[in-house]
């Protein structure tokens, strides 16, 4: 007769040891879905392109409107972006079809035949495509007036694939569908006059216009269209489903709002004849003073080209400027300020130089701690043209106008109110030519980006993985 006690303690035996062979068994062969993946590996994989609007390397190291927001999601997940930056736009989409990456940010339009073979986020930004042609031609206003004309585009790009729905109705339309190519190399080659036509994403011409100041808008050749993210097709949409979640997110948080200022914001302010003063100038005046602004900026810690921007909007780099109001030299210093820094000869332009930059980074250390980059330098810019009481009224307004007295985006809306008797007389510092800095900063900043494209000297990739695709030859 079997013992009950003993058999039961058999069979609870036989259970805790099926037991842990299922739960071993499930942790060993567990399926994880696309977001657990990357997650656990600690590391998202973007492919992105080299372009001013999506991934370069600026004074700080990798940035671009796209990486810095797909940085973010990485950040957002916990985990670091790997990037891998193609130089064949048309090679994009079918790695990420491919699975050779996690996600695409590379200024991508979202087009219906795309969408079959990869999935697509929702859209960040609204663009529309532009027929671009060079200043003193004539300007074409609509499809018809292409007729006889080849307009070039890149392969591979929703472009092209405009143009081929716009043949069915237009057979005349011709193109030139350029391999190893970005826009950039199309806007130069038509800044040349070795094209005729391109057509350019509305974002992409807006940022590069300053580049290439002779160029001009001809017309709009498509409906406003979205750019998005692309995705692996595939039934598990988990990371998917984050990176919308995310995007959703960015909008009520004002992260994207943010990188649109900080990327675009400052685009419109320099005009055709500025832009073409200034490259003038880059190659008449710039080039005997470089060696200056490399010298105190290695001094100060500072990016030779910032100075060389402020210095420009202050003199158009003439060390003998001198205004109305009695400033003078490279750094357009007042008596006091010169004296205050110990500078006796305002015109030697290492001196005003070296003195202007002092200056700047005296007032930047008055500005709050918690004020960020680049907001940071924005505001100590503005002070440096207002004078920083001037400036610390803006932002008291900024705040009573229920603005954000951090964001430079918010202050420089609140600056001009001090030209109004009804906004400064209510402040401790009284009237102001407040659009002053706020054309100020704008142009430093364009001027800047000028500087940097014209020269640019490459960090180190300190904040992520990049891998550069070479161009096949």
């Amino acid at each position: 007769m079997i013992n009950r006690s003993l058999f039961n303690w058999v069979l609870l035996t036989l259970f805790i040891a099926g037991l842990i062979v299922a739960i071993t068994f499930e942790s060993t062969f567990k399926v994880t879905n696309a977001l657990e993946d990357v997650i656990q590996n600690g590391q998202i994989t973007i492919i992105t392109r080299n372009t001013p609007t999506t991934y370069y390397i600026g004074p700080e190291g990798p940035t671009g409107f796209e990486y810095e927001l797909a940085k973010a999601f990485a950040a957002h997940l916990g985990v670091i972006p790997s990037v891998i930056v193609h130089n064949e736009f048309s090679e994009i989409l079918p790695a990420i079809a491919n699975n050779k990456a996690e996600l695409a940010a590379a200024g991508i339009t979202y087009t219906e035949n795309r969408n079959q073979y990869v999935s697509f986020t929702e859209s960040y930004q609204d663009i529309t495509q532009l027929v671009v042609y060079k200043g003193g031609n004539k300007k074409p206003r609509k499809v018809q007036d292409l007729d006889g004309a080849v307009v070039d585009v890149i392969y591979g790009s929703s472009h092209e694939e405009l143009l081929e729905q716009l043949k069915t109705e237009h057979d005349f339309l011709q193109w030139r569908a350029n391999k190893n190519t970005e826009i950039n190399d199309l806007l130069y080659k038509l800044s040349k006059g070795e094209i005729e036509y391109m057509i350019c994403d509305s974002n992409d011409f807006e940022f590069n216009r300053r580049f290439y100041p002779s160029l001009r808008k001809g017309f709009q050749i498509s409906k406003q269209q979205k750019l998005a993210w692309a995705f692996p097709k595939s039934k598990d949409t988990s990371l998917l489903d984050a990176a919308n979640e995310f995007l959703k997110l960015s909008k009520q948080n004002g992260l994207l709002q943010k990188l649109h200022e900080k990327h675009y914001s400052h685009v419109p302010g320099l005009n055709y004849a500025g832009a073409q003063t200034f490259l003038k100038h880059v190659n008449s005046r710039l080039i005997n003073l470089i060696p200056i602004f490399k010298q105190v900026a290695n001094e100060h810690n500072l990016d030779w080209r910032f100075l060389a921007a402020v210095s420009y909007q202050e003199s158009l780099w003439n060390p003998n400027a001198k205004s109305p109001t009695g400033v003078r030299g490279l750094m357009m210093l007042t008596r006091r300020t010169a004296k205050q820094l110990g500078i006796e000869n305002r015109i030697d332009p290492l001196k005003s130089t070296s003195g202007g930059a002092s200056y700047f980074l005296h007032i930047k250390k008055r500005i709050p701690e918690r004020i960020t980059e680049p907001d940071r330098t924005w505001m100590a810019l503005a002070a440096y043209n207002v004078g920083f009481g001037h400036l610390e009224d803006a932002r008291i307004l900024t705040q009573s106008r229920g603005g954000n007295p951090d964001r430079w985006a918010d202050v420089r809306k609140s600056l001009p109110l001090l030209a109004q008797k009804e906004w400064y007389e209510n402040t401790k510092f009284g009237y102001a030519r407040g659009h002053e800095p706020v054309l100020y900063v704008r142009n430093i900043r364009n001027y800047y980006d000028l500087l940097i494209w014209k020269y640019n000297e490459k960090d180190n990739l300190r904040d992520s993985l990049v891998r550069i695709i070479p161009k096949v030859m």
